[in-house]
């Protein structure tokens, strides 16, 4: 009798939507936009198979207008058991999805590790459930299904980074924190949520025509906001799912484009700090590859205004990898685009930063072995002017790499057919080198390379030699003038200390 009047009193579910976080909800609902896996999403298995499922949790299930965060214990009487996809017919199967879908977009606080823990648990194995479902679909998604998925990753995944202080993590473009990352304490929900959007835009039968409603461009920007997480598992993630909507959403690709380009911009002239260059770096690389030829204006254009400006920061090393392989693959794609690369590299070149240095050696190593004879020579000058500094710098890893250039085929060989014009500029280096640098290596290096240019023409290694020594001479006689200027004017000095009259050098 008593359990028959408790049923028929109203339940607090008013109560509960009237305290809904209106900032949630927006995100949850506002129009989005996905992109497609070239893959089936299966390589993704051994991350979701390494999570344990705990079969002994039950399915729970939101009602529409529960608060889509939870603190405490609020909302969790809206919960109600849900069956697996294998327990219901076909025919209820949609109905399911969409209801398991509802009940993720719940949010929970991981910052308690010891709070709702078998609502968490509950929501991890329904995540599970999706994936699976997603993965093994036969039929395409319907508009309301895409709607909802869509809905479910825009109130799990937007949020608001907390921001970090970063002003000592980079020193001289090393990151102190790169062994130990900051992890997000909700990965156990995120990383399910971004494999099940992964499979989803993946799938075959996401219907690109109709997935474009729901991804769109706010929802790309929002996406690329995420980059910026301190989680490098987050931004693996994000990078995959990033170059599949490229590659499925061709309407999209301009917009793509032009956003991380604005990323680059704020990045390099305004914050230098991003977390995520190195994985945007990574999808450009792949989409570089893929333009067709002849390049478009707008294709250098990025080059010229995004990419060669990132060797600007300081931070560089993070992303130099990734870089390199953009700039090598536009060289390689339009050889006339190599002067323009060498010379934006010059202006960026660090005067201070030996390590940042020898990154851009190894960088030029790579540009100049696609770099045809005649894009070499509009370059010649300036490069083996900056070149001959390299060589003699007092960090020997700065002078032995710009030595081992040498030691490539390709680049000593258009050395060669420069000879005359490159030795005359190079030799005081080289000979300096061999006579007074202090480290061994550098020296014996030296000296091959000093031997190279004398058996390629003797009678101009000769000259140059002359030149050389003509030039050490002069240097000498001024620098004996000056000391004798200098000695002259203490001698005057002297004599006029005891007096107040002004000091006049003779000229």
């Amino acid at each position: 009798m008593l359990k028959q009047i408790l049923s028929k009193l109203p339940r607090k579910s008013s109560k509960s939507t009237a305290n809904r976080d209106h900032s949630g909800n927006h995100a949850a609902n506002s129009n989005v936009s996905s992109g497609s896996r070239s893959s089936d999403g299966k390589s993704a298995n051994s991350s979701i198979s390494s999570i344990a499922v705990n079969s002994s949790v039950p399915d729970v299930a939101v009602h529409h207008g529960v608060n889509s965060k939870l603190n405490g214990t609020l909302g969790f009487s809206q919960y109600e058991g849900l069956p697996g996809f294998k327990d219901v017919p076909n025919s209820e199967k949609q109905n399911l999805f969409i209801k398991k879908l509802n009940m993720c977009c719940v949010i929970f606080d991981f910052t308690d590790p010891t709070k709702n823990l078998k609502e968490k648990e509950t929501k991890r194995q329904t995540l599970l459930e999706l994936v699976d479902y997603v993965t093994s679909i036969s039929g395409k998604f319907s508009e309301i299904a895409m709607q909802e998925v869509m809905k479910l990753v825009s109130a799990n995944l937007f949020r608001t980074f907390t921001p970090q202080p970063r002003e000592n993590k980079v020193i001289d473009g090393v990151d102190l924190e790169e062994d130990e990352p900051s992890m997000d304490s909700a990965w156990p929900h995120l990383q399910i949520v971004y494999e099940l959007f992964l499979r989803f835009v993946s799938s075959t039968e996401t219907d690109a025509k109709l997935a474009k409603r729901y991804i769109d461009q706010p929802f790309i920007l929002k996406l690329l906001d995420l980059f910026d997480s301190e989680d490098p598992r987050e931004r693996e993630y994000l990078k995959t799912i990033l170059h599949r909507i490229y590659g499925k959403f061709m309407v999209h690709r301009p917009f793509i484009r032009k956003a991380i380009n604005n990323i680059f911009y704020q990045f390099i002239f305004e914050t230098e700090k991003y977390n995520g260059i190195a994985e945007l770096l990574e999808i450009l690389g792949s989409i570089i590859n893929g333009f067709a030829l002849p390049l478009k204006e707008e294709h250098k254009m990025f080059l010229v205004r995004a990419m060669i400006p990132l060797h600007k920061p300081r931070c560089l090393a993070m992303y130099h990898q990734q870089l390199s392989y953009c700039i090598t693959q536009f060289v390689e794609k339009d050889c006339k685009l190599a002067d323009t690369v060498i010379q934006g590299m010059l202006k960026y070149w660090p005067v201070t930063n030996s390590s940042k240095e020898v990154m851009f050696l190894n960088e030029l190593e790579e540009v100049l072995e696609a770099t045809q004879p005649s894009e070499f020579q509009r370059c010649i000058v300036p490069l083996f002017q900056q070149l001959a500094r390299c060589l003699n710098s007092s960090h020997f890893q700065v002078a032995e790499r710009a030595l081992f250039l040498w030691n490539n085929d390709p680049i000593e060989n258009l050395i060669i057919q420069n000879c005359k014009v490159i030795l005359p500029i190079i030799f005081p280096a080289l000979e300096k080198n061999a006579r007074n640098h202090w480290n061994q290596a550098v020296r014996s290096l030296t000296l091959n390379v000093r031997k190279i240019f004398e058996d390629l023409d003797h009678e101009l290694f000769n000259e140059c030699l002359l030149k050389f020594e003509e030039d050490e001479k002069k240097e000498v006689e001024i620098k004996a003038k000056s000391e004798a200027a200098w000695k002259r004017l203490e001698e005057i000095a002297a004599q006029k200390t005891a007096s107040d009259d002004a000091v006049v050098v003779p000229c």
